[in-house]
């Protein structure tokens, strides 16, 4: 497994904090990225909040580990309705504090007979979001925002666009994990990373 990072604080602090360290066998700067680099990684993850340029840059060498029939996923915070085939994005208003609120914020699980829910709760996966995605027709949704008109994906795998896995969040666990901001985001990105590990 790879994770690809832009080498800001919250990347580095992830990719050295166990057990993630562990399970990532390869991390790989953005910028840098070269043709070969991701070759012999089943699952390459590409970490939340990078560059929108750059990540369009190399989206031909992201995309083509799905194409060769890998597994990649893109986190959250990365514009990926501008790379990703079949990703829509609509904004939707952000509540940073629902929690000390009371408040309900939407946030509900699909497909209870998926993988992931194996080794993730919904509580892992719930805290603030700032938009949703429409994936395209065939994807599964995995994790979903109620409550403000149509409902909207946070989570979902595609397994219809490539030959390969796509799996798309607009989550951002990394960022939360290695800022030490919203403790759900540890939980979040470990049940990830077991999931796809399997």
């Amino acid at each position: 497994m790879g994770l690809v990072t832009g080498g800001a604080s919250y990347h580095e602090r992830t990719l050295a904090d166990s057990p993630f360290s562990e399970r990532i066998t390869r991390g790989l700067y953005l910028p840098a990225l070269a043709m070969g680099d991701l070759d012999g990684l089943d699952v390459v993850v590409v970490s939340d909040r990078q560059h929108p340029g750059v990540l369009v840059r190399h989206a031909p060498a992201l995309l083509g580990v799905a194409e060769r029939g890998d597994t990649l996923v893109v986190l959250g915070e990365n514009r990926a309705q501008t790379w990703v085939p079949g990703a829509r994005w609509e904004a939707r208003p952000t509540n940073f504090w629902w929690w000390l609120e009371g408040l309900d914020p939407g946030i509900r699980p699909r497909n209870a007979e998926h993988p992931l829910w194996r080794t993730a709760t919904a509580g892992d996966l719930t805290w603030h979001f700032h938009g949703v995605l429409h994936p395209p027709p065939g994807a599964t949704p995995l994790l979903v925002a109620e409550g403000q008109g149509e409902d909207g994906v946070l989570l979902y795998e595609d397994e219809v666009s490539t030959p390969g896995r796509l799996v798309v969040t607009t989550l951002d666990p990394v960022y939360h994990h290695g800022s030490n901001f919203m403790p759900a985001a540890t939980r979040c990105l470990d049940a990830l990373l077991s999931w796809l590990s399997v």
